[in-house]
């Protein structure tokens, strides 16, 4: 077909394509023929020239960027988050194709459902003998403690997913059972936007099945599975160092549930409980996306950090649903894959619609037998979740490709550990149209197909994830870090209907607030307010320092030295004079008398330790505090403003070129650009007050840390100035003031001014403001120690003259300030259970 077209386009688009022998191809034929329901994205692309089609593409690489679409690598040297890789041309598979993988996944679903029913119920299965006990009694992913118990709402399963390739024979296989908490629907809506942006006449016109159906249907099941009227939901997340917290953030605010961490909840008389700013609030059902292993600490792993104490009583109690149970991850393992087969004509009466590949368990003799005599066709691989003696968890070795020695290490593991070893066919995967920047080339690729259960049975997402190799080795039973993710198109015969999660016009319940905050998410906005603001702190001592260190006037040098003592007290550098001092003699009163007339050698050295030292107060630990904390609460932030922070971080950590002066400048402009971002685009309600008093609180505690160095009753003007610098008055203080640089204007400007930004007053009384705007989670009316504390040292400011100020009362206000931060944390962020109200009538 390709030598008689008349489309130079075309041709050239597929100049290099040529299938793999013995390997099925997506888009063509053994013979060379293109697939019909190819043709369209063919003839789309043909039209331009590849830099033309690369440009259209960018638009959906844009998409994913403009999203803050990440994924984390777990084992690279740093541990960053990485950028989501979009392969640009989707999987095309048409309805007729697509209504049999549809009803192959509805009835595995149904199968694994009445499989676990059984398992953690009567266990007849084991009974009967159509499944050996050791494959359960010995799977780490069966939960004892939850045996004998009905999850409420009667479904083990609510989340289902397979991953799905296709065989030599062009037939669908499952090559994994997803069960335990299936992942990746997040990224595939996340593809099918990108994707659609960047071709959107063709999805239009091709009639792509939406996946707004299934997700409509998941938050109804959600809903009906929670039970009450004003039910909460929450997505439980192992947190931010996930390497899928990115889709957790994505799916809690696109169906409209609480992203809650074990540590957010609590158990009390077996009902879970979210921490809020208001109090304890109570967890009707909750999507969970940690293992089940990690739960409960108590019940489950004792070593878990991430779960939940109490959550299997509470689980037994009846009192919360769980999307999937407590134990369903139990028929994820590949042994369970070698009984599918006998177990679906035993349950169903039926041979399965998608048959697994061929998988044999070695616990029995005859299968093991039978793998011996047929090694080296085969692929071994742990029968569970847990790594065997020479076999890496999750991951198969192909026998054919090890060396006779290989090939004999791994038959004595099979016999030494014939419990934990399961054998495979070895699948040769088709092959998609990857775009390479100048044509099409064929890759390997998965299928991760979902599906949830809903009163009226399955419902399964038209589309998936779809994984794609970089390598054209189609034998890989799984893709590995590296590969690239595509969006999967089911094309209609007919007119899709537009289904979307958005209310009717006129049907739209109005809402200003956010839902209950979460006590970690205040807790978090908090510190990462004091977080930038002592940064910021810091690099306005480290561009003072820079300014100012150059000059040669002897009060100059004192200025400097107060600042750079400033650093070392505050923990951003090391005390360079103590060291210099350590051994007396000679040579280190050269050194003495040297730093006298070389302030400048001297203030370098100690803003290099601010800058790129490892000073726990130093800018790469604060900055580096500030970008975790605000990993946290990604889901809280606006995209620039988490650009932003991982700009600065970015920054902090490659920036070595510039001088120190110039650096700090260069950071602070990102910091005041951060600070508007969340003061003009974050929504002003809790999260954002909770950030503001970080900043207020911690401004003021630098303040009045500067003034006691720089303002006593001994300073000169040049310390009073570089006070007036470091807090950013200078100006002010000169358009008020024509007189020299005095202590008294100076203290009233950087102390008591409520009209200067950069003023204790200033930081007081907008912190009282902000705390009094904050839930209560106390009823009784009285004025509480947080409210008292506040509204005292509101006064006192307010009512103090300069002239009183001195030492005492500065340090006074900054203990105070201390005990206040606190308080804050103990009220709100660190709430005594037993106080803590719980009370469904406040909301």
């Amino acid at each position: 077909m390709l030598a008689r077209s008349r489309n130079p386009g075309l041709r050239s688009l597929l100049a290099d394509y040529r299938p793999l022998p013995g390997v099925a191809d997506e888009l063509m034929t053994a013979a060379g023929e293109v697939r019909p329901h190819w043709l369209p994205v063919l003839n789309e692309m043909a039209r331009y020239r590849p830099a033309v089609v690369s440009q259209r593409f960018a638009v959906a690489d844009r998409q994913i960027k403009n999203s803050g679409v990440y994924y984390r690598v777990y084992d690279t040297p740093d541990g960053r988050d990485r950028p989501w890789p979009l392969a640009h041309v989707p999987l095309v598979i048409p309805d007729a194709e697509w209504r049999g993988i549809e009803a192959g996944i509805a009835q595995r679903a149904q199968l694994l459902e009445t499989v676990l029913s059984d398992l953690y119920g009567p266990a007849t299965l084991v009974r009967d003998g159509a499944l050996p006990a050791a494959v359960i009694a010995g799977n780490p992913d069966f939960q004892r403690a939850v045996a004998g118990s009905t999850p409420l709402g009667g479904e083990h399963l609510v989340i289902y997913a397979a991953d799905l390739g296709r065989g030599p024979d062009g037939r669908w296989w499952v090559l994994k059972d997803r069960a335990q908490a299936p992942s990746g629907m997040g990224y595939a809506l996340e593809n099918r936007l990108a994707i659609s942006a960047a071709l959107p006449a063709l999805y239009r016109d091709m009639q792509v099945e939406r996946l707004a159906g299934f997700f409509q249907a998941m938050r109804s099941t959600l809903a009906a599975k929670a039970g009450r009227e004003g039910s909460r939901i929450g997505l439980l997340t192992p947190g931010p160092a996930n390497e899928t917290y990115f889709e957790h953030a994505y799916l809690a605010r696109y169906l409209g549930l609480l992203l809650v961490e074990g540590a957010d909840l609590t158990v009390q008389d077996g009902i879970v409980y979210v921490r809020t700013i208001e109090g304890l609030k109570r967890i009707d059902a909750l999507v969970r996306r940690l293992d089940a292993d990690f739960a409960d600490p108590l019940e489950l792993n004792a070593g878990s950090r991430l779960g939940v104490p109490g959550l299997v009583q509470a689980v037994r109690q009846g009192s919360v649903a769980l999307a999937n149970s407590l134990g369903a991850g139990l028929v994820e393992a590949p042994a369970m894959l070698a009984f599918m087969p006998a177990l679906a004509r035993r349950l169903t009466g039926s041979d399965l619609i998608l048959p697994n590949v061929a998988t044999w368990w070695c616990g029995e003799a005859g299968a093991r037998e039978e793998v011996l005599r047929d090694f080296e066709r085969l692929a071994v691989l742990p029968a569970f979740t847990r790594e065997v003696a020479g076999l890496t968890r999750g991951s198969a070795s192909a026998v054919a490709d090890l060396d006779k020695k290989g090939q004999a290490r791994l038959r004595e593991v099979v016999k030494a550990h014939p419990l934990e070893v399961v054998a495979q066919e070895v699948v040769r995967l088709s092959t998609m149209p990857v775009w390479n920047g100048k044509r099409l080339e064929p890759h390997p690729f998965t299928l991760r197909v979902y599906a949830v259960a809903t009163p009226e049975g399955w419902k399964v997402m038209r589309g998936g994830f779809c994984r794609v190799g970089d390598s054209n080795d189609p034998r890989a039973l799984s893709m590995q870090f590296g590969g690239r993710s595509a969006d999967a198109w089911v094309t209609s015969e007919r007119p899709v209907d537009h289904v979307s999660l958005l209310p009717a016009p006129g049907k739209v319940a109005i809402k200003r607030s956010l839902g209950h905050l979460p006590s970690r998410a205040a807790d978090n906005l908090f510190w990462l307010g004091r977080y930038l603001e002592r940064a910021e702190a810091t690099l306005r001592v480290v561009r003072a320092v820079g300014e100012i260190a150059a000059e040669a006037d002897e009060e100059v040098v004192a200025a400097t030295q107060r600042l750079t003592d400033l650093l070392v007290a505050w923990g951003a550098a090391k005390n360079w004079g103590a060291a210099k001092s350590e051994k007396p003699g000679p040579a280190a009163s050269r050194r003495t008398a040297r730093a006298a007339v070389e302030p400048v050698a001297i203030a370098e050295g100690i803003l290099r330790d601010v800058l790129d030292g490892e000073e726990y107060g130093g800018m790469p630990a604060l900055i580096g505090a500030a970008a975790r904390t605000a990993s946290a609460i990604r889901e809280r932030l606006s995209r620039d403003a988490t650009q932003a922070i991982a700009d600065l971080d970015a920054m902090v950590v490659g920036d070595r070129t510039l001088a120190s002066a110039d650096r700090a400048d260069r950071y602070l402009h990102t910091l005041a650009a951060l600070s508007g971002l969340a003061h003009e685009n974050m929504n002003q309600l809790s999260g954002w007050r909770f950030l503001r008093i970080g900043h207020h609180i911690e401004r003021s505690i630098q303040t009045c840390r500067l003034v006691r160095r720089l303002a006593d009753e001994s300073a000169s003007a040049d310390m009073l100035d570089a006070l007036l610098r470091v807090t950013d008055s200078r100006i002010t203080y000169r358009a008020r003031y024509l007189m020299g640089t005095l202590r008294l204007p100076v203290l009233d400007l950087v102390l008591l001014d409520d009209g200067n930004p950069r003023s204790v007053a200033y930081q007081i009384i907008h912190a009282a403001e902000h705390l009094a705007a904050l839930p209560r989670t106390s009823r009784d009316g009285e004025v509480d120690a947080l409210t008292r504390a506040i509204r005292l040292m509101r006064a006192e400011i307010e009512t103090t003259q300069a002239i009183d100020v001195d030492d005492r009362l500065i340090l006074g206000f900054e203990n105070r300030l201390l005990a206040l931060s606190s308080e804050l944390s103990a009220r709100y962020f660190n709430q005594d259970e037993a106080m803590a109200e719980i009370a469904e009538g406040l909301g």
